[in-house]
């Protein structure tokens, strides 16, 4: 048998993809060639980390991930911890596999050990399809015995029939299904969202990997987990969840544009490369005017010299410039 997903194609998401595909575009034109991608592609990553593994149960906040990325030391739990850095390596991992033609069980293994490796399960094998059978809520996900033959299909459908629908489509149904089968004993649910990014990676929409998807998932996570009960509890048509996710890709893509538009009026030189913590601290300036040395450190929690290091390279580049006296000065964006 082949996967055949069930879905119909309302107003309300042709409407949805043809914002996608303006503000897509609206995007890509703006960012080219600017310095400032590496940031942004830092930041979506972190951000990616964070709600995913945070779905899931992880407690460390986004600025705790952010420092994390950044090799600074955090004191947190090291389950917690490692959780986060799986997820940066499975995210970096599909960055460096987005080019290739057919994914393979050998592939979601690999994926899947990567993400769910170091003893963050509570159950199974990482890199391995569940060998028991498992209940998640009120969902009763198929035999052990069936989601190899199930995944078979998927990845059949993934890789020959995704390709001729939008992406915005073919990530929606590649997320679900997955989850759907369940072939993991754990780590599905960010394995699922990490695929779900691996096609827009794929597909060509996402080629700077600056969108955090994810995000929109976490922001309201009672509601992703409605959205996903309510096909499996129907009769398995997609059609909301496809409505759903569209949604939240053009959420995110509002999102980047609102940043890149802010980063393109501060006229960045085009020699500096700023840094996520950089960024933060041009867009504080920018939304309050001015501020004071002591609540510069304060807002991106670092020490002072931690905020010299990330102010002095924006002063040399004429970005921000430091004004008053010794003691009663403040920092402000140049004019």
């Amino acid at each position: 048998m082949n996967y055949e997903p069930g879905y119909s194609v309302s107003p309300m998401l042709v409407g949805s993809i043809e914002k996608i595909a303006t503000l897509r575009e609206r995007i890509l034109g703006a960012t080219i060639n600017v310095s400032w991608i590496p940031a942004l592609q830092i930041d979506a990553m972190v951000r990616n980390a964070h709600s995913s593994t945070a779905i899931e149960g992880n407690p460390l906040t986004l600025e705790q991930v952010r420092a994390i990325e950044e090799g600074r030391d955090v004191p947190v739990a090291e389950r917690s911890r490692r959780e986060v850095d799986n997820y940066f390596a499975g995210l970096r991992h599909i960055v460096k596999h987005s080019g290739i033609d057919a994914v393979r069980h050998e592939d979601l293994f690999e994926l899947h050990g990567i993400v769910a490796g170091g003893g963050v399960m509570d159950q199974g094998d990482a890199g391995k399809y569940r060998t028991f059978n498992v209940r998640v809520g009120n969902h009763f996900p198929p035999t052990h015995q069936d989601v190899s033959a199930l995944m078979f299909e998927l990845l059949d459908w993934w890789n020959k029939e995704a390709p001729r629908l939008s992406p915005v489509i073919s990530s929606a149904i590649l997320h679900y299904r997955f989850e759907e089968i369940h072939p993991f004993a754990d780590g599905n649910g960010r394995v699922g969202r990490a695929l779900a990014l691996w096609e827009l990676y794929r597909r060509g929409f996402d080629t700077q990997h600056i969108f955090s998807v994810d995000e929109f998932y976490w922001n309201d996570r009672p509601r992703y987990y409605r959205e996903l009960k309510a096909v499996q509890s129907g009769d398995g048509d997609l059609s909301a969840w496809i409505e759903y996710c569209a949604e939240g890709l053009l959420q995110t893509l509002e999102r980047t544009w609102a940043r890149v538009q802010k980063f393109s009026a501060m006229a960045v030189s085009p020699r500096l490369v700023i840094s996520p913590r950089q960024e933060q601290l041009l867009i504080l300036l920018k939304e309050r005017g001015r501020m004071a040395p002591s609540d510069i450190w304060d807002a991106l929690g670092v020490s002072r010299q931690g905020a010299l290091k990330l102010m002095n390279p924006l002063l040399d580049a004429g970005l921000i410039v430091r004004e008053g006296t010794r003691k009663s000065g403040y920092y402000r964006i140049k004019p």
